[in-house]
């Protein structure tokens, strides 16, 4: 087996908290070098954030594995010129700060470019770095709502808060993608660049057909009332006999007609559209029919019968699940003497093996190493050591 596709890319990860993180942990999990860049007096705010796994937070943990860490006064003089001295030698800086802060810190993109002009500035924003938004403060439901997915998510009465965090997510895919796409870039023109990642922009695209509709007919569309957000019996979720739950995605005809004729309701495949209260009496027929059965039950007559039709799982099923388990999106990961689970890498790669996950580094980790590698002597590290401008 070959390398990983990013093996030999530094990248200098200065993000917290969510959307950043994950973002170089998908990067380091297909071979590039991250180092973790955290302030000297103020970590990355989700090391506290509880559950703990012995001494870490499982939420930590779950962001960081496979990176190095160093800790750094970023405030000071000669933390800056550690700060360009790695710069020197990387590949990719990725940042989540408002916009402005870094170059009112002397180390933003304008500043780094003259050490390097092939460095590539990753920075991941709420809003982006323009506009009449750009240093507004906000959270993932904050940038859900500006980009109109909150307003298509829930009951026809109010909106519904999503369990998962999308628009932090879909700006981690988005910095991963602009960070592949610059590089890129860079093998053609020898010349890096900005990246201006907006978690609202990256948003967006997870309502591209309810928007369509909308525009399209130049009126909003009625939550829980487009055909793949409820509106449908055969695009639906149902209780089952003991309380748990299965999701129904018999979209095309075909498969709607298959799972009618195999619950012996063949009546039901001409009644999938309709007026509003035949639509709901279907619903409601498909609803009794799916609570007269356990969950395993539907997941044996799944297995017989091609319908789309899947358990709703818990996370703490995840681990057992055959398919999730055969592309190994589960690992366990050891922090001292404590196991957790998290979310495999989801990009397999035919001329190349993932790695064995490392655990996320401790704070400062590998600051000694690091620096060692940019050629600073033990006397030098002991003096910046008790300056306290590295940990």
């Amino acid at each position: 087996m070959n390398s990983l596709p990013l093996a030999g890319i530094k990248i200098l990860d200065l993000s917290r908290l969510l959307p950043g993180p994950l973002a170089t942990q998908m990067l380091a999990d297909m071979g590039a070098e991250i180092i973790k860049i955290e302030d000297v007096n103020s970590p990355d705010y989700i090391r506290f954030f509880p559950p703990f796994v012995g001494d870490d937070s499982a939420l930590y943990l779950s962001l960081n594995r496979n990176k190095q860490g160093i800790a750094l006064n970023l405030k000071s003089e000669e933390g800056k010129e550690i700060f360009f001295s790695l710069v020197k030698t990387a590949d990719v800086v990725i940042e989540q700060f408002r916009p402005g802060v870094l170059d009112k810190m002397g180390i933003g993109y304008n500043q780094a470019k003259t050490i390097n002009p092939k460095i590539i500035y990753v920075s991941i924003t709420g809003y982006g770095q323009t506009g009449p938004y750009s240093q507004k403060a906000g959270h993932d439901l904050n940038y859900i709502a500006i980009s109109g997915l909150l307003a298509n998510i829930g009951t026809k009465e109010k909106p519904a808060i999503p369990g998962v965090q999308i628009a932090d997510v879909s700006g981690s895919y988005a910095a991963v993608n602009g960070c592949l796409a610059a590089l890129l870039q860079l093998e053609k023109t020898g010349k890096g660049q900005y990246v201006d990642i907006s978690m609202t922009d990256s948003a967006m695209p997870f309502a591209t057909l309810i928007h369509a509709n909308a525009w399209a007919e130049n009126k909003n569309v009625e939550r829980g009332n487009f055909q793949l957000s409820g509106a449908l019996a055969s695009y639906n979720v149902y209780e089952t006999s003991d309380q748990k739950f299965v999701a129904l995605g018999a979209l095309e005809p075909k498969f709607w007609k298959t799972f009618c004729l195999a619950v012996n309701q063949p009546q039901w495949e001409n009644r999938l559209f309709g007026t509003t209260e035949e639509i709901e009496q279907l619903k409601n027929d498909v609803a009794a029919l799916f609570k007269s059965k356990t969950r395993k039950d539907w997941e044996e007559f799944s297995e017989q019968h091609d319908v789309c039709l899947s358990p709703v799982l818990g996370t703490n099923e995840l681990q057992n699940n055959p398919q999730l388990q055969a592309r190994n999106m589960v690992l366990e990961t050891k922090t001292g003497n404590k196991k957790l689970n998290t979310i495999g890498a989801a990009i397999k790669f035919s001329e190349s093996e993932n790695q064995q996950p490392k655990s996320a580094p401790k704070f400062g980790e590998n600051t000694d190493e690091v620096l060692t590698q940019l050629g600073f002597s033990n006397e030098q590290l002991a003096e910046l050591r008790q300056k306290g401008i590295i940990l």
